[in-house]
């Protein structure tokens, strides 16, 4: 039995990161889904739409054609990393504070739009950004969270390790 009242507080606020992050993708998506329409973009600006979506597939709407296994295949593969990212995370020492929030991030990621996979069988997009003709994919917070989170896990594993108090 683990008694450590610090890490638990410390892996119990990382957590509350990955809580804010699943919050704020479901509450997003379901402002998307109720006020636009599917596949008709709502004009922001001259670069940014939003633009309801229905991502059956994984990054990029790959594998989105492939008949159906794709969403429990994503939904499982989602579900294992989620469990190995809150073991790492509460493995993180008490100073990766850079891999912790990527960690955490990622793993807010993936559990929102697990979230949208079992519920729906798809991913709710809505994020349109474009120029001169040429349109990003459609992506939502949770994706942007991901995102912003393996980013910070590679800069962290990038540079070099700094020295704790003691060592």
């Amino acid at each position: 039995m683990i008694t450590d009242t610090k890490q638990w507080r410390r892996y119990f606020r990382w957590l509350g990161v990955s809580a804010a992050i699943v919050i704020a993708d479901v509450t997003s998506k379901l402002a998307a889904a109720h006020w636009l329409e599917l596949y008709r973009p709502m004009r922001l600006s001259g670069w940014f739409n939003l633009t309801l979506a229905h991502n059956r597939g994984a990054a990029f709407s790959f594998l989105s054609d492939a008949g159906g296994w794709q969403r429990w295949f994503f939904s499982i593969t989602a579900a294992l990393v989620s469990l190995l990212l809150l073991v790492w995370l509460w493995q993180a020492p008490p100073h990766a504070r850079r891999q912790a929030l990527g960690i955490s991030l990622v793993l807010g990621g993936a559990l929102g739009n697990l979230g949208d996979r079992l519920r729906l069988g798809y991913v709710i997009d809505f994020i349109d950004l474009h120029y001169a003709g040429w349109h990003w994919p459609a992506f939502n917070i949770a994706d942007s969270a991901i995102t912003i989170g393996v980013i910070l896990l590679l800069i962290d594993s990038l540079l070099p390790a700094r020295k704790t108090p003691g060592r």
